[in-house]
């Protein structure tokens, strides 16, 4: 592996030097290249998703495993999409002139050697090598054991579009060594690795979180509530909290408990009951709320769980300081929602609310890097330093200083 990280280190410098014209002309054919290489993917994947049966994968795992034409379709896009994004590297952040005379300069800059560690999801293969390489670095990839056949073809042919072009393919590589060992080692090889991205169930995040002596930006569960205020418009309510629910259960900006107002308890509750059971969703509920509708109960463990499933709890509470109160107990800084009319509490709740993404009548399934306008992303951050949120391009950027004197000596 320490041959395999030298080779990163050293790809990463050439990776930095290209102009963003080049990066974007790569990229546009890495995107060409998917699509050419479409039957190749699919035939990769039907693997993976014959394995997943044989392993009795859940429903939501077989979903962010599958790949058709669509999906690969969307991959090319969303790698043409950021091909387009305004360059990351070589901004000029802020400029001066010191006392002393001489002008500085702060430039974003590449961070250099990224390790992305995920599970399930193989567009992630792509749409993280495309954005490390427009902000002009290495990508070293783990995916999931379950994904092993279709990140390889993915792998295989943006490889083969930067050696087309004369560049490293260690640019955008799969870890050779795809064990727990293989992950024990890339997460202390400081001297070669400038961050990792754990994305992926609460373990494996907690597990880099505790190992690593390369920095870490945690891609951390979503824990997702929606709050239904007082004041809220009930249809757009409605429409919102199944959205944010249902829509996919398996990601990780679903909807996972539904905070409800206890002025309007009694009102909303049962066409919330009507709405869900139309869709199937197995519903747990506080006290109150089996007071008012006949649901599962649920307990505080309930409150702790990210289901990624179509399961959801329901619980009544005293305002929005209620709601807030919840949040910050169980809540994961991912993404937060409420939905009112009323402009007050609803700047209370988007200012007080401790998260990465907070809504106001919207869907929290809109936490994503490709909804933001970033094309795609690395992650959702969930951490405070140095990225919160959809990780783009920009967030896969640092900053140096540029001095430029004149003989000045201090």
């Amino acid at each position: 592996m320490e041959a395999f990280l030298q080779e990163a280190k050293a790809s990463s410098r050439v990776l930095s030097t290209l102009s963003g014209n080049e990066k974007n002309s790569i990229l546009r054919e890495m995107a060409q290249a998917l699509r050419e290489n479409m039957q190749e993917i699919l035939k990769a994947n039907s693997i993976d998703m014959a394995e997943a049966e044989t392993n009795n994968l859940t429903a939501a795992l077989k979903d962010r495993l599958l790949l058709d034409e669509g999906r690969v379709e969307g991959m090319a896009v969303a790698i043409e999409e950021i091909a387009v994004l305004k360059e990351p590297v070589g901004r000029v952040l802020d400029g001066w002139y010191a006392d002393a005379g001489f002008k500085i300069e702060k430039v974003s800059v590449p961070i250099g050697v990224i390790g992305v560690i995920y599970e399930s999801r193989p567009n992630v293969t792509a749409d993280v090598g495309a954005l490390c390489f427009k902000s002009g670095n290495v990508a070293i990839l783990k995916g999931g054991k379950e994904a092993e056949y279709s990140n390889r073809a993915i792998a295989k042919v943006m490889q083969g579009v930067l050696d087309k072009n004369g560049l490293p393919k260690e640019g955008i590589a799969l870890l050779p060594d795809s064990s727990r060992e293989g992950v024990a080692k890339l997460i202390k090889q400081d001297a070669y690795v400038d961050l990792i991205v754990p994305r992926g169930g609460e373990a494996l995040i907690k597990y880099v979180s505790s190992n690593a002596t390369v920095p870490v930006v945690k891609h951390d569960k979503g824990l997702c509530h929606t709050y239904v205020d007082e004041d809220a418009d009930f249809d757009k309510a409605l429409a919102v909290m199944i959205n944010a629910k249902c829509r996919r259960t398996g990601i990780c900006g679903a909807l996972e408990t539904l905070l409800i107002d206890e002025s309007i308890a009694l009102e909303i509750l049962p066409r919330i009951k009507e709405a869900y059971d139309a869709q199937g969703t197995e519903i747990r509920g506080c006290p109150k709320t089996q007071e008012i509708i006949e649901v599962n109960p649920a307990n505080t463990e309930d409150y702790a769980t990210e289901y990624l499933d179509n399961i959801l709890t329901i619980r009544v509470v005293e305002g929005v300081e209620g709601a807030i109160s919840h949040i910050e107990q169980y809540g994961s800084q991912h993404s937060e929602a409420i939905i009112t009319e009323n402009y007050t509490t609803a700047e209370h709740f988007l200012n007080s609310v401790d998260a990465a993404c907070v809504y106001l009548n919207a869907s929290t399934q809109f936490t994503d890097g490709g909804e933001f306008g970033f094309g795609a992303e690395v992650g959702i951050s969930t951490n405070k330093l140095h990225a919160r949120g959809p990780m783009g391009v920009s967030e896969l950027t640092t900053y140096k200083y540029k001095i430029y004197g004149n003989g000045e000596i201090r």
